[in-house]
């Protein structure tokens, strides 16, 4: 019964934008007007309240949203719904899509605020690579600036603040860019856009609503192997890194362009971590050591390189609980204490068909180690590359994948 509730619910879904006196076309208004039933977030209520026919019930939007689904069970009829912008650009009916996959919608969009801001600054956005910041991590935002898009388009909420992105790419040296950021855009007596430094945006505060745009004023080299001296090491020692010709084909045989997430166990410098991460910036990367120092050294060197986004994590492995920890399909053992089995055992619990582990080998004993427990595994066996760089020892590349479960 209440799959068929769900099937013949229809939700009229429109974009507003932060004008305290919006206009709507004759057939919006018709929607409005023959409607019962409203929904939106306390903002979009104060501004739409006027229009409203007596008697009409309003539906906050607010967090859990299970809960707002909830009280829409309880309607068999048509539900107006007030969205800001395109409801479709990171927008509520979105949500409506995915908790009601059957509903029909109808959708009256209007300008998202990013369009609105490009408007104002009559500035061309085809190009804009849009990053949403609202009750999202900073991953998709750290990509963008690895990859060094000249033109970025930000929106924000009240943690992640024009001075917050302002903030956290200072630290790790991207004050080659412009921000513009539009408040209240729509609010005739409250719109304002400021264009500034982002050394000067991160000492600023703003009202909300507002989003932004980024304008790269030149673009940051982004190196293609880092070279080894340019890292800080541990306790100066240079040798207590992977080096860079094997550490680039230490990536290749892990097959990150296809890969989601990688573990870097025993990271450190975290120079692969920050390779992987600079070279392939869609990768989620969280590093593990056993020292305490790791934290400080691949912080270091991660603000080094321009390199936000990886999750550093100390302490024994073997001890950690891996439990919130995005699924790995990509893992790469840079240091294992002599307990090479446990850990290769651990992380095959865990990872799905395919997934693939990578580890440079410098003894024969390591050699065989891998090899042995591999087959107890049921993993499959890469044929190993071993390579020679400059004088030191050679190292044999071992890589092993996981077999579907028979």
């Amino acid at each position: 019964m209440e799959e068929n509730i769900k099937q013949s619910r229809e939700y009229v879904v429109i974009g507003l934008t932060d004008s305290r006196k919006p206009w709507f076309p004759p057939e919006v208004m018709a929607e409005i007007n023959t409607a019962r039933v409203f929904s939106g977030g306390r903002r979009h209520h104060e501004i739409v309240a006027a229009l409203l026919p007596a008697g009409a019930e309003w539906i906050d939007i607010t967090v859990p949203i299970d809960g707002v689904f909830d009280a829409y069970g309880h309607i068999h009829e048509r539900i107006v719904v007030f969205a800001s912008g395109d409801p479709l650009f990171f927008g509520f009916a979105n949500t409506i899509r995915r908790k009601e996959p059957f509903a029909a919608i109808r959708l009256y969009p209007a300008h998202n605020s990013l369009q609105m801001l490009a408007h104002r600054m009559v500035m061309p956005y085809h190009d804009m690579c849009v990053v949403s910041l609202t009750g999202r991590p900073w991953h998709e935002f750290d990509r963008a600036l690895i990859e060094c898009r000249p033109l970025i388009g930000v929106l924000t909420d009240r943690e992640r603040t024009p001075a917050a992105i302002a903030r956290r790419m200072t630290e790790f040296g991207y004050d080659n860019y412009m921000m513009t950021v539009g408040c209240n855009l729509g609010n005739a007596e409250n719109e304002s856009i400021t264009t500034m430094t982002i050394a000067e945006a991160a000492e600023r505060e703003f009202p909300m609503p507002n989003c932004i745009i980024l304008t790269a004023t030149c673009r940051r080299d982004r190196l293609f192997g880092i070279p080894d001296g340019d890292f800080e090491h541990l306790d100066g020692r240079a040798k207590m890194i992977t080096k860079m010709p094997i550490r680039l084909l230490s990536l290749q045989a892990l097959g990150l362009p296809s890969r989601h997430v990688l573990w870097d166990i025993g990271f450190c410098t975290g120079s692969v971590s920050i390779e992987a991460k600079a070279q392939f910036p869609h990768l989620e990367v969280v590093a593990f050591e056993k020292r305490e120092a790791g934290e400080a050294l691949i912080t270091a060197n991660a603000r080094r390189f321009g390199v936000p986004g990886i999750m550093a994590l100390t302490g024994d492995f073997l001890q950690t609980d891996l439990s919130s920890l995005p699924c790995p399909d990509a893992v790469f053992i840079g240091g294992h204490g002599g307990r090479l089995a446990e850990i290769m055992s651990r992380v095959a619990e865990i990872m799905p068909e395919g997934g693939v582990v990578v580890m440079n080998s410098v003894t024969e004993q390591s050699r065989d180690t891998f090899v042995e427990t591999a087959r107890k595994l049921g993993m499959t066996l890469r044929t190993p590359l071993r390579v020679t760089a400059d004088s030191h020892n050679p190292i044999e590349i071992m890589a092993a994948e996981v077999c579907p479960v028979k």
